[in-house]
């Protein structure tokens, strides 16, 4: 049986507003489903909604997408799952299920790279150098495979050999990727170790409004948006858009300025978007280094409870252990006697005068 959350996420007209109003109403997910007509009416949905609920309930077939889900290896992922995207849980409106073919587990620095479907020749040259070192210092590109800026930013990070996360505004499915001819290219994402989600259930045809939606999830679970091209009305805008919402860094590129391309990227440096020039520009505001070092100190897996206090504190940067003891707020005795099993079994390293690194 599926959860009652992925249940809700097929009705096509639910949202995050009106599935807010079912759990503050009944006692719980289960208790909706099973809910009759009438105590629909203490959730404030309109009459016709509640009608067109009932109406597409008695002939949805449970049975039938618990199947499609496991034909297709899609799985489904819920805000408590530890797999949901940590950063996405802090943006307003956060979807309450997302369906996903392929894994997250490789992408720890998200970064949204986005522009025009209809990019120009100097649009996928600085895209394809841009996105290479990124994917090389450890950055996971995340874009909305469409054609143009998204499909050229996926496409050379498989290249690069990085990992790659692409977010549809319709079902992940293999029969309703977006566009046909980027099937094979969301299949290379999911076989590289990427991933491909949607908040939208698998047979969802893409529309001109879930396009905005899928937006707002690229920015929201990425630590900063780069636009590489955008006329004055590019979705790459409400990409932006969705990320200053967020509180996150956007990047632009520079462009010519008698390009139609180049209106909306300059009128977001002049709102304050970070201008850049080359990949070490964002890198340094991102603190990219700082984060991969995290990310390597989370591969030592700590076997006792003092363990995992000490890792929280060591990195690939020296720290003496009188900075240790401070910070752990343990006793000098305990930080040393766990430093020198740590050091045995190849956790940290000692590297003169009572300097520890983490020992990847």
């Amino acid at each position: 049986m599926l959860p009652k959350e992925v249940l809700f996420s097929y009705f096509p007209k639910n949202t995050r507003a009106r599935y807010n109003r079912l759990i503050e109403t009944f006692s719980s997910l289960d208790t909706a489903w099973l809910a009759q007509k009438k105590d629909f009416k203490e959730t404030k949905w309109k009459k016709e909604l509640i009608d067109q609920f009932f109406f597409w309930k008695k002939d949805f077939d449970e049975e039938k997408a618990e199947k499609i889900l496991e034909q297709q290896d899609i799985v489904y992922v819920l805000p408590t799952d530890p797999g949901y995207p940590t950063l996405l849980q802090d943006v307003y409106d956060p979807p309450f299920c997302l369906f996903m073919r392929g894994s997250l587990k490789e992408c720890a620095i998200p970064l949204a790279v986005v522009g025009p479907r209809k990019n120009t020749p100097y649009g996928k040259h600085i895209a394809t150098e841009l996105v290479t070192e990124l994917v090389e210092s450890g950055v996971s590109i995340v874009s909305g495979l469409a054609y143009g800026i998204d499909a050229i930013a996926h496409s050379t990070a498989l290249l690069a050999k990085g990992n790659t996360v692409a977010v549809l505004g319709g079902g992940v499915d293999k029969y309703h990727i977006t566009p046909v001819v980027h099937t094979e290219l969301a299949d290379r994402i999911v076989e590289s170790g990427g991933a491909i989600l949607s908040e939208f259930p698998p047979g969802t045809v893409p529309t001109k409004f879930t396009f905005p939606k899928r937006n707002r999830i690229v920015a929201g679970m990425s630590i900063g948006t780069l636009v590489i091209e955008a006329g004055e009305k590019s979705g790459a805008l409400i990409t932006a858009q969705c990320a200053i919402d967020a509180h996150r860094d956007v990047f632009a590129v520079p462009q010519n300025i008698n390009s139609p391309n180049s209106r909306g990227v300059h009128k977001l440096i002049q709102s304050g978007a970070h201008l850049v020039t080359q990949a070490s520009d964002m890198l340094e505001i991102l603190e990219v280094e700082t984060r991969a070092q995290y990310k390597e100190n989370k591969r030592v897996i700590p076997t006792s409870p003092t363990e995992a206090i000490v890792l929280q504190h060591i990195t690939h940067e020296p720290i003496h252990i009188d900075m240790l003891i401070k910070k752990t707020n343990m006793q000098s005795a305990e930080v040393t006697s766990t430093l020198t099993l740590m050091e045995m079994k190849g956790m940290v390293k000692n590297i003169g005068n009572m300097m520890y690194i983490v020992h990847t």
